[in-house]
């Protein structure tokens, strides 16, 4: 219900300004739902900001399917409180399973995250690729997009030569029980430090290189065979975080079906294109300093080349283009958008995200310093199970196995996706295992207490009564989440999710302190348990779009 009234404001809106945006947004303290139209407006209207919004409050007020909404204008502000009948009406929607969901939508999406180079495992540091980008993924989906999730498979870049250059040159001893993509890691570090005592070698790298772009059966065999058992370990580690992709899109498939060719043809003919042994491109224009390399002197192309084919065949497949990158792609995805536009391409909604560093320092595959997310995630469980353990030692030990699982994936997914996407972080085992506060394990905990409440107190009525102060702040946060699920899909930022979810068990555990439940009787009684059941089911459906598993014990 409360998707299609936002949607119906929204639309009302749009009706009366006569604009296609009309910023409409959470009210904070002051209404449920508040519009700064007014502002873009006053330009075009020569008017004050504050005399269009009390003209478009009032025209508002005056429709039959704005009923049951106060609408007022404070200042420049359009404000929008909801009435009696409509909270009661969202409240109820909130006690069912599915609450926050939207309508089906005809918009296709396609969101591309993780495509690390397959080289070695994923560390820490791209897992924070993995975890924004299945969590805006869970929620584009519940926002009612279509949506296919991509891993762009780099497997013909100089890591993935140096990779193969290694398997043909180091003695490769069997490791027992090696995973695959640990197995690949071993093999590109001691490459790249043999490489480093042959530097006459290199040609060697460059050779492979070469021969893979031209299609040389053999060697394109060496190369897919490299990354295959890669990614058959990122398989495993994906799993394990809970990550899941529709499909894997293979680079060199654009170079074997003459996409690339095509784009660099279409870019050999623009003014901007220069030929000076290599193909490059003259951005300046636009701001770009750095040329933007797509053809090497000996005839080979770069990924840039390669990424252009990919994002123009995504540009006419999908409706919305969303990649996940690190911020070291800054410059190379602003002249990529760039170059989209001057062909005429959709160009990608780049979410970027600042490095996961540890306290030790940064990390790399060539040097051999980093922490696995194999590791980070059996350490985290051997972790959880101690909590678990002590704090319930009379559970069965699959039952202990089971929670310590579930309470370790909050831990690492929580931690990483709380952070803004444009903020760096350190990632730290102290706090990610704080279970107390500000973290995944505690919105959990806040959950499971909801679930042995709904237990103790058996069958009751829907009601929806609020008389104490805690009680309308937690229904008025419950109302919103359905607002906060629109508002991440829109700006593409979960770490607004992860701060509602926590906010709502911090509602939630004050609410339970100061207000009586169980003891309380009649329709009181009834009310409460129905605000119990509405944060039950509204944080299950939050810990779900965050990845997170809603325990009903802990």
């Amino acid at each position: 219900m409360l998707s299609r009234l936002y949607f119906s404001i929204g639309a009302a809106l749009k009706e009366v300004c006569g604009q296609d945006e009309v910023f409409l947004a959470d009210g904070g303290a002051h209404a449920d739902l508040a519009s700064t139209v007014a502002f873009s407006l006053a330009k075009k209207m020569r008017r004050p900001p504050a005399e269009i919004a009390r003209d478009i409050a009032a025209r508002l007020s005056q429709r039959a399917d704005m009923e049951g909404i106060l609408i007022e204008a404070a200042g420049p502000y359009i404000n929008f409180q909801l009435g009696p009948a409509i909270q009661e009406r969202a409240i109820q929607d909130a006690t069912h399973p599915g609450y926050g969901s939207f309508p089906p939508r005809q918009e296709r999406v396609v969101l591309e995250h993780t495509s690390a180079n397959p080289n070695g495992p994923l560390h820490v540091g791209h897992i924070r690729n993995t975890i924004i980008g299945d969590t805006l993924a869970r929620c584009l989906r519940k926002a009612g997009y279509p949506l296919e999730v991509q891993y762009y498979v780099n497997d013909m870049g100089r890591q993935i030569a140096i990779v193969v250059w290694g398997f043909q040159n180091i003695p490769d001893n069997p490791v027992p029980g090696e995973k695959g993509d640990h197995h690949v890691a071993r093999i590109y570090i001691a490459a790249n430090r043999e490489l480093e005592k042959r530097p006459e070698c290199v040609a060697e790298v460059d050779r492979l290189m070469q021969l893979v772009e031209s299609g040389d059966p053999a060697t394109v065999r060496l190369f897919r065979s490299a990354v295959t058992e890669c990614l058959e370990g990122f398989r495993v580690t994906l799993d394990r975080l809970g990550a899941k992709h529709d499909r894997f899109v293979w680079e060199s498939d654009f170079i074997r079906n003459g996409d690339t060719e095509r784009v660099l043809s279409k870019i050999s003919h623009m003014e901007e294109c220069r030929h000076d042994g290599k193909l490059w491109l003259d951005l300046s224009a636009f701001g770009f300093a750095k040329e933007y390399v797509l053809r090497r002197s000996d005839g080979t192309s770069v990924y840039a080349a390669r990424d252009l084919a990919y994002h123009t065949w995504k540009s006419r497949n999908y409706d919305r283009v969303i990649d996940v990158l690190g911020a070291d792609h800054k410059l190379i995805g602003a002249q990529l958008v760039t170059t989209l536009r001057l062909l005429g391409e959709r160009p990608p909604e780049i979410v970027h995200f600042e490095f996961v560093s540890l306290p030790e320092g940064s990390m790399s595959t060539r040097a051999g310093t980093f922490v696995s997310a194999d590791d980070l995630l059996d350490e985290v469980t051997r972790r959880a199970y101690g909590e678990v353990a002590s704090r319930r030692p009379e559970l069965p030990e699959a039952q202990k196995e089971e929670i310590a699982r579930s309470v370790a994936l909050a831990a690492i997914r929580y931690d990483i996706v709380k952070i803004s996407p444009d903020k760096s972080t350190v990632f730290d085992w102290k706090e990610a295992l704080d279970f107390e506060r500000q973290s995944g394990p505690y919105i959990q905990y806040a959950h499971a207490r909801a679930c042995s409440i709904l237990e103790k107190a058996g069958t009751f009525g829907f009601a929806y009564a609020p008389e104490d102060p805690h009680e309308l702040a937690l229904a008025r946060h419950i109302i919103r989440f359905p607002l906060v699920m629109e508002n991440v899909v829109r700006d593409l930022k979960p770490h607004i999710l992860a701060a509602y979810a926590r906010e709502l068990a911090d509602l939630f555990n004050t609410f339970y302190h100061f207000v009586p439940v169980l003891r309380s009787e009649g329709t009181a009684r009834d009310s409460r348990l129905t605000l119990v059941r509405a944060t039950q089911n509204t944080l299950a459906e939050a810990l779900q779009a965050l990845g997170i598993v809603p325990l009903a014990t802990m």
